[in-house]
């Protein structure tokens, strides 16, 4: 009886140890998820990491005698919301395998990232502000 109880807690350990080192891949695999937008015309082109993490932008020679400072910056706010939609998109294909509810798989991976879904009781102030202004929408 010992034997199976301690077999049973053996295999429990080694199937725990197996999730843990899938979860400890999946991370590592989500922090390396980045992405490069690019304009149309090849001028700028934005790179962009998990947590909307700006990790390059590549200007052409010729943006400076094409685009205005003010069309410049709109280029690269374009670039950078798309490359960072992109990530997001990944992140979450990434990781829902391992989120117990995917519904609330906006909450970490969306546009302002919280864990209140995920915890009991009431949320916090900024998330319930959050709420209020997405059901006036």
């Amino acid at each position: 009886m010992a034997d199976a109880f301690e077999a049973t807690i053996e295999e429990m350990a080694r199937e725990i140890d197996q999730e843990v080192a899938r979860v400890r891949e999946t991370y590592a695999e989500y922090n390396a998820i980045e992405h490069t937008a690019r304009s149309k015309d090849g001028l700028v082109a934005v790179t962009v990491g998990t947590g909307g993490r700006l990790r390059g932008i590549e200007l052409h020679p010729r943006v400076y005698r094409s685009l205005s400072p003010s069309e410049l910056a709109e280029a690269i706010m374009r670039q950078a919301d798309m490359a960072t939609a992109e990530v997001a998109e990944r992140g979450r294909a990434l990781m829902a395998p391992l989120m117990p509810d995917t519904e609330h798989l906006d909450a970490l991976f969306g546009e302002n990232p919280g864990i209140d879904p995920f915890l009991p009781g009431p949320a916090s102030p900024a998330a319930q502000e959050d709420a209020r202004r997405q059901e006036a929408r």
